[in-house]
């Protein structure tokens, strides 16, 4: 069973992606954006992060929405990939694991359009076999599972989870207990409450896990 901590603001993180959400404003998600010994943007929130004293080691996309002053300044880190079957995020996941990369925070993933958002956080369940993510939002943070695991919490941290697949779900130290439901639409496990400094969820179906902060 795999247990899921959760993010340290003394934790150094080896490799982080920015996507063009939301830039990151939380003090957690800003020290991992700040401290990574690897960053990889996304490309347009490159746009964003040259406001900051953080310069990117890599930009991956299709390079639609990188401005062309950024394109001549970082033309020698820039892996452009045509491509749309995937989203600018998914490039830069599939980028990282090439390069033995397995270890992976996501950041900016979430806000403005709502349609990015969903997809953004759905696709956790995508790269979960082939990679260890997280996705650190300015609220909380998102984990994507598909099997019964362990995750590190405190009493009163607001959970939701987000079944993917409708199989059997069953939950220990949650408040509102779950016993061997079935969840037919997202909504349904939402706005649930740890009672300890961990909760256990069994499934045998993909899900996304929420923590709040």
């Amino acid at each position: 069973m795999k247990k899921y901590n959760l993010p340290d603001i003394n934790r150094r993180t080896d490799t982080a992606i920015l996507a063009n959400g939301n830039f990151p404003s939380n003090p957690l998600a800003l020290s991992i954006l700040n401290n990574c010994k690897y960053l990889v943007c996304c490309d347009g929130a490159t746009n964003n992060l040259t406001n900051t004293s953080r310069l990117p080691d890599a930009i991956v996309g299709d390079c639609d929405s990188l401005s062309e002053e950024n394109q001549i300044r970082f033309a020698d880190i820039i892996h452009r990939i045509p491509e749309q079957e995937t989203n600018d995020l998914t490039k830069a996941v599939r980028f990282c694991l090439k390069q033995g990369r397995k270890e992976l925070t996501i950041l900016g993933a979430t806000g403005k359009r709502e349609d990015h958002t969903i997809a953004n956080i759905s696709l956790l369940c995508e790269y979960m076999n082939d990679a260890d993510v997280e996705m650190i939002t300015n609220y909380g943070v998102f984990n994507g599972i598909g099997s019964t695991s362990l995750f590190e919490s405190y009493k009163g941290q607001q959970v939701s989870l987000f079944c993917i697949d409708q199989s059997i779900v069953t939950s220990h130290n949650l408040l509102y207990a779950i016993e061997k439901r079935i969840f037919t639409n997202w909504w349904q496990a939402t706005l649930n409450e740890s009672t300890s400094d961990e909760f256990t969820i069994e499934t045998n179906g993909r899900m996304i896990v929420y923590r709040a902060f």
